[in-house]
């Protein structure tokens, strides 16, 4: 079954159902049907076909799950981006994912206008204000025609895909296909018992892997309200849990912490959460009772990665729960902790985890040597150390890879380091990950200057600042007189 037959069904069996649930506002399954096969209809029009890349550059809004579902009901693919993306990393996006529509908000459609003489490919542009404002995204969703005729789509037909930066500073797509991403959409339910009177609390961005499987996709393969923000702030949060009755909440570790230390919690009904899932780093784990103890629901985590569509493994409602671990493998996958060679090791000893089911990825778009690296054999090699128990949970001990985890955003410090390097003040660097509290790591950049050239730290910032996203900029910067480069395996 594709995605798109997917919400086809729920649409059938739910139809008054509330799917999106945004700024007090709701649409139902029916609606939000009716609404994916207008704008289906228009991107046809458009020339938009099965095999085509459409971009969605949206936050958590109506607007994303409409556009995601019309992508899929075409047969052709989701370029999801990322909402801070600058127009230098935007051009590289585009262009390498081959995308002829880009679907954004208004205010983001510059960044559009500075590159699309750099992008030929992608010649159209639908942009939205918001379901309650008149935009051309309004205007199509409004005049229909409000019947889509499906093509035949194969589960291995790619269905999105998402871009990651790899070792090598260039980020590359990972494509996702229907039987990828219809096999984690059953996890939530299967594992944690939910129906379609859930309602899921999406704060972490949409365009994210484990944002969509898990608050979206989850939600709508059972009928189940998708209760959507786009502002993370402690009062809106909790504020939304008792408003809109949310059951559950897979986000970072960094919301929960938050969530911990709100001290007006008591201030609000927050009786109707069931269970929370982290993930995207590791959450510390003495504040996991402690979290229990003060919303009365379970917290479990969870891990995953972009190649994984994304979750590999996850604290169950049903298992014993073991502090600091992130669970067993989901059902349809297999986990092993692999020497260099590739052997696997005794259970408790550490080992490189890797990945085995319908979970892993189609592979890297146009790019066949990158993918041949990361799957060898039908195994997805993850780059994280792990240990394996005798009851199978998996325990991370590290990486093998120089990667950076903040906020639940993974940065690959080469990537960083390239653009610091277009500054002419700098001779060399070093990018590293600084740990922190609330984020799990910062970036921080070691500098070697060029005497000639003079800079100050707030210079450089604002160099980032053009070229990448916010969370990759360096939070610190020092100036060092060497750099001794790690190896990396």
């Amino acid at each position: 079954m594709s995605l798109g037959r997917m919400l086809e069904e729920s649409a059938h069996r739910y139809p008054n159902n509330a799917a999106t649930i945004y700024d007090g506002k709701s649409l139902t399954y029916e609606a939000l049907h009716s609404a994916v096969n207008a704008l289906g209809n228009e991107l046809r029009s458009l020339g938009i076909q099965k095999g085509d890349k459409v971009a969605i550059m949206l936050p958590n809004c109506p607007e994303f799950v409409i556009s995601y579902f019309a992508v899929q009901k075409l047969g052709a693919v989701a370029v999801t981006v990322n909402i801070l993306s600058t127009p230098y990393e935007l051009r590289h996006l585009l262009g390498n994912s081959d995308t002829k529509c880009l679907i954004t908000e208004t205010p983001l459609a510059k960044k559009y206008d500075e590159i699309r003489d750099d992008i030929p490919l992608c010649k159209h542009i639908i942009t939205t204000s918001g379901l309650d404002t008149a935009s051309r995204f309004r205007e199509i969703i409004e005049k229909g025609p409000f019947i889509l005729e499906m093509p035949d789509i194969a589960d291995d037909d790619p269905a999105v895909m998402i871009y990651t930066a790899g070792l090598t500073g260039r980020p590359l797509g990972a494509v996702l296909t229907h039987r990828n991403l219809r096999s984690q959409s059953n996890l939530v339910s299967d594992l944690y018992h939910t129906t379609g009177k859930d309602r899921s609390l999406a704060i972490i961005p949409l365009f994210h892997a484990f944002g969509a499987v898990v608050n979206m996709l989850g939600a709508i393969r059972i009928g189940a309200g998708i209760v959507l923000m786009d502002r993370f702030t402690m009062e809106a949060i909790v504020g939304a849990i008792e408003k809109d009755k949310v059951t559950y909440i897979a986000a970072v570790p960094r919301l929960f912490l938050g969530m911990v230390m709100y001290p007006d919690t008591d201030k609000y009904d927050v009786s109707s959460l069931d269970f929370c899932i982290t993930g995207g780093s590791t959450m510390p784990p003495d504040f996991i009772p402690m979290f229990e103890d003060k919303f009365k629901c379970i917290l479990r985590e969870g891990y995953g990665l972009t190649e994984a569509s994304p979750v590999c493994s996850v604290g169950m409602r049903d298992k014993v729960h073991k502090p600091g671990s992130i669970g067993t493998v989901i059902p349809g996958a297999e986990a092993q902790a692999v020497d260099s060679q590739g052997n696997e090791v005794p259970r408790g000893e550490i080992g490189e985890l890797i990945i085995r089911g319908v979970n892993v990825m189609k592979g890297y778009y146009k790019n066949e040597e990158a993918t041949a690296q990361v799957i060898r054999k039908g195994w997805l090699h993850t780059s994280d150390l792990a240990r394996i128990d005798e009851d199978g949970y998996i325990f991370l001990t590290g990486r093998k890879k120089r990667m950076i985890i903040t906020s639940g955003f993974n940065v690959y410090p080469r990537e960083v380091e390239m653009v610091l390097e277009l500054h002419p003040a700098v001779r060399a660097c070093m990018v590293v990950g600084k740990s922190d509290f609330m984020r799990g790591e910062t970036v921080k950049a070691l500098i070697v200057r060029n005497p000639d050239i003079p800079v100050s730290e707030k210079e450089l910032t604002r160099h980032c600042r053009t070229y990448l996203s916010s969370y990759k900029v360096p939070r610190a910067i020092e100036f060092v007189e060497s750099i001794d480069m790690p190896s990396v395996s």
